[in-house]
């Protein structure tokens, strides 16, 4: 059996990456992250990178820090708000954009996931969305085609797994990890626990081990908050 559970992310990367390659991350805006992984990956200056994920990340953090660095060239997103470095880079040309409706980005993931090559979609009809894309009518509704998504590699974070490979995401770090660790033939989870076989009850299990290949001990989270908004004192 290959090995499963690495000592560092840098080990459980390895071989994995080149330049030109497409990865999926999971997480929704900073919030369940593959903290640790985008780490190496800066690391490994790896470059040319395209990356799925429903956000880019803030300027010195989560995926920013790939942009930071110059080492991504294309970015398939949802929501890129609040990095200036990624506004700066894509006003200036320097960086590709495929932009996503937020359900349209999640279904497109999953559907690569579970081999559907495209699916036909509402979301978007009559707008920048819809440029270039095959358009059909359903019921006297008008549709747009979508395709599905796959990555060379898929990073991904979990709040528990076990050493077969089954994770369990907590509350809102659920978000677009799920969808994520299918999408890939080569999925590497980060995880903040790692406990025996038999130790999670399978109806917790969000993610089943056969989808998941590598796994690394989580040795960075933070959690920061992206947008901190409190009331003045009464």
């Amino acid at each position: 059996m290959a090995q499963r559970l690495f000592h560092t992310a840098t080990e459980a990367l390895a071989g994995l990456l080149f330049d030109g390659m497409t990865i999926a991350a999971g997480g929704f805006g900073l919030c369940g992250i593959p903290e640790t992984l985008i780490a190496a990956i800066r690391d490994s200056r790896v470059r040319d990178l395209t990356l799925i994920s429903n956000n880019a990340g803030v300027d010195d953090y989560g995926l920013g820090l790939l942009l930071q660095s110059r080492q991504v060239k294309k970015m398939i997103s949802s929501y890129v708000g609040e990095n200036k470095e990624f506004e700066r880079q894509y006003l200036s040309g320097e960086l590709e954009l495929e932009f996503n409706p937020q359900g349209t980005l999640a279904e497109r993931i999953r559907a690569g996931g579970a081999g559907i090559a495209g699916f036909y979609t509402r979301t978007g009809v009559g707008t920048i969305v819809a440029e270039s894309k095959e358009e059909k009518m359903f019921k006297g509704e008008r549709y747009i085609l979508e395709t599905g998504l796959v990555a060379d590699l898929a990073i991904v974070k979990a709040w528990r797994g076990d050493d077969l490979g089954n994770l369990v995401y907590r509350k809102t770090a659920r978000n677009f990890n799920p969808m994520v660790a299918t999408c890939s033939a080569m999925t590497v989870a980060e995880v903040e626990e790692i406990v025996p076989a038999g130790q999670i009850d399978p109806d917790q299990i969000h993610t089943a081990g056969i989808f998941v290949q590598r796994m690394v001990p989580a040795l960075q989270n933070e959690k920061r908050i992206e947008k901190r908004i409190v009331r003045a004192e009464a």
